[in-house]
């Protein structure tokens, strides 16, 4: 702890990682001492690294060391590896100017003693891009009673990329820089301030940004949106080069011009004048030249579109059903007729009136009596007439939209259709105005549509419906049937290909002709595989029948039960009695005797297969297990030592029960596979 007397002694110098506060003058100064480092890339970046410079003060001045340092990394220099003397002696020159920053001073506080507070707050962010780097600086300008003070707020330097890269992205680079060194200054100072002002010296940038009808490349485009989204448009300003504090962040400076030219610090001299006193340009900002590279090339195609559809096209291909089509075109004819009536009927009013009337007294009575006549009209409705008609008309006016050169051969009766049409083998005839198929069946006692089929392209929209409605008529049957049904009225040319289309588009036929999934078969378990088993060792069992057998006068029912080995597939028969757990014991046991042990036995959860695994399961858990066995009975134990006489026999051997450990002579023991057999 140290003593001070705040009013004689002169207060101490509080440090932070070489950046230095004055508190006798409130000021933040740099004391740099450079340690001996090696010439090599990690020894110089050690220096450059030390330079503890968080708010950018000294960010022109870093810009030099910077550039050195992508130099040596442009060389594919290792970072032991000794640099080049070139190289060495501008290192040299900047651990030079290194010991000149000391001389580096700037007030802490933003706003002076005798300033009062200000009336506006304003922060003003400068751009600027070079060939080697770009940068960004920014101010805070306080203003009350005519009097301005510019503060330092923050400085940014950085190298530009290896790859080369245009001036114009480096400039728009340094915007983006710019707008969010922005937003850290907005979100950290607890102030009130006003809109931001940024300011660049490219107008090719405030075009970029100012635009609002041209498309833009990825990288342009990217950084457009991120400056329209934070900033608006009236924010930009222009600013000359000459005149730009950013433009010593993007080239670099030397610890002493620094020191000297004083407005990277104290921000340029328009700053401290009035708004009228901004620079100002008289550029159309929304003008951008057409051979920008970073615009996007407008694709001009030029095509003749010749549209012959009229409005009956257009009704026409509006419906999806026949039926619907029908009934549209149907009203439409009746709503027809009925104008047409209308008008006959006000004309017979008119010339049916006394001439000796006045003019308006005329025409009221005619319209009470049209509203009369018009009240008798309310209330129609369709009939199988109207629908018919309809369908007629939209066949006509189908035939006369593909078929227009052929009826008009056939109604002159002059030239005859064309070979190359495809009508020509059709032998098509004329009955009113409706094309039909000719031949040989007119005498027949069919209906006329039977006779003599409507002829349509398969291309038309309405034969597409006609197919339609009559594949949903008779329920989504085969082609066969579907062209049947057609052929009772309509000849579709080419009917088949069509047919199929249409199937192929049902929903409902695509769901229920479907191909059903199949499902991958598991691998063969190991039973089946092996080859080296003994026949019947893995058995699968399984019964079938029943078959009646005769028994005196009487029949009854016999079972077989099926033993096939899983290995060789060789198959063994026994009769079951009945379908209980006792018989299919009794046929297991016939088979092991008849074919010798098995390892594994397979069967279905039939419940005799069920009953009798439960109850060789049981027996088998208290087969000669039970302490209180009687007398006699048959022990099971494992052998442990075998005693041999003199001769080397075994005459004896010791085993293990569940109880005790007992010797017993050989004469006296069983094997266990010898009492399987």
């Amino acid at each position: 702890m140290m003593e001070l007397d705040l009013d004689t002694d002169q207060l101490p110098v509080e440090r932070t990682l070489g950046l230095h506060w004055y508190v006798e003058t409130d000021q933040f100064g740099f004391k740099a001492s450079a340690r001996e480092q090696p010439q090599t890339r990690r020894g110089i970046l050690s220096v450059v690294s030390s330079l503890y410079d968080p708010l950018g003060f000294l960010a022109p001045f870093s810009m030099r060391a910077k550039l050195l340092l992508q130099e040596l990394c442009k060389r594919n220099l290792g970072w032991d590896e000794d640099i080049p003397h070139v190289l060495a002696k501008q290192w040299a020159g900047w651990l030079e100017d290194l010991h000149k920053v000391a001389e580096f001073k700037i007030d802490r506080c933003i706003k002076p003693k005798d300033f009062g507070n200000p009336v506006t707050m304003q922060l003003h962010h400068f751009s600027d891009a070079s060939e080697v780097g770009y940068g960004a600086v920014s101010y805070l300008r306080l203003e009350r009673d005519n009097k301005v003070h510019v503060a330092f707020m923050m400085g940014k330097a950085r190298v530009a990329p290896l790859k080369q890269t245009t001036i114009p992205r480096l400039e728009l680079t340094a915007a983006v820089l710019a707008v969010r060194v922005d937003r850290m200054l907005q979100k950290e100072l607890q102030l009130r301030l006003e809109k931001s002002v940024f300011w660049t010296d490219s107008t090719t940038v405030l075009k970029y940004i100012s635009n609002e009808s041209r498309r833009f490349h990825t990288f342009v485009a990217n950084r457009i949106a991120v400056i329209r989204e934070a900033t608006n448009v009236d924010q930009w300003r222009y600013v000359g080069t000459k005149e730009n504090p950013a433009d010593e962040a993007s080239r670099g400076m030397r610890a002493e011009d620094l020191l000297n030219r004083r407005r990277w610090m104290m921000g340029p001299d328009f700053l401290y004048k009035s708004k009228d006193g901004w620079p100002k340009l008289d550029v159309d900002l929304q003008v951008i030249p057409g051979a920008d590279p970073e615009i996007k090339r407008d694709l001009t195609v030029n095509a003749v579109a010749k549209d012959t559809d009229n409005a009956t096209s257009h009704l026409i291909h509006y419906f999806s059903s026949w039926r619907r089509l029908q009934v549209a075109v149907a009203w439409i004819l009746k709503i027809k007729d009925t104008l047409v009536l209308l008008g006959h009927r006000r004309k017979e009013l008119y010339a049916s009136a006394d001439l000796s009337m006045d003019t308006s007294d005329c025409h009221q009575q005619v319209e009470s009596q049209m509203q009369s006549f018009k009240a008798t009209l309310k209330g129609q409705s369709l009939t199988p007439q109207d629908v018919t008609r309809a369908e007629l008309s939209i066949i006509r006016y189908v035939q006369h939209q593909q078929f227009n050169d052929e009826i008009t051969s056939l109604q002159s009766g002059v030239k005859p259709i064309s070979k190359n049409s495809p009508l020509y083998r059709l032998d098509p005839v004329m009955d009113g105005e409706i094309l039909r198929v000719g031949g040989r069946l007119s005498k027949a006692s069919l209906p006329v549509e039977s006779k003599r089929p409507a002829i349509l392209s398969k291309d038309l929209h309405v034969s597409t419906l006609i197919l339609r409605h009559i594949h949903q008529q008779i329920g989504h049957a085969g082609r066969n049937y579907m062209l049947s049904s057609l052929m009772r009225k309509y000849w579709i040319i080419n009917a088949n290909s069509a047919a199929r289309k249409v199937i192929s588009d049902c929903i409902v036929c695509r769901r229920n002709r479907g191909r059903l999934l199949e499902q991958k078969m598991a691998d063969l378990p190991a039973e089946r595989v092996l080859p080296d088993e003994a026949p019947f060792t893995h058995v699968g069992v399984d019964y079938f029948g029943p078959v009646e057998v005769k028994r005196g006068r009487g029949l009854l029912k016999r079972y077989g039960v099926l033993f096939t080995c899983m290995t060789s597939r060789a198959v063994h028969l026994e009769v079951a009695y009945t379908l209980d757990t006792d018989s299919c014991i009794n046929s297991v046991r016939r088979f092991i005797c008849r074919r010798g042990p098995v390892s594994t036995l397979r069967s279905d959860n039939g419940t005799n297969f069920v009953g009798a695994s439960r109850e060789l399961k049981e027996c088998l858990t208290t087969l000669n297990h039970d302490a209180t066995a009687p007398r006699g009975s048959w022990m099971m134990g494992k052998v442990l030592d075998v005693r041999s006489d003199v001769n080397g026999c075994v005459r004896s051997v010791r085993l293990q029960t569940k109880t005790s450990i007992l010797e017993r002579p050989v004469t006296k023991l069983c094997l266990l596979l010898e009492a399987a057999l």
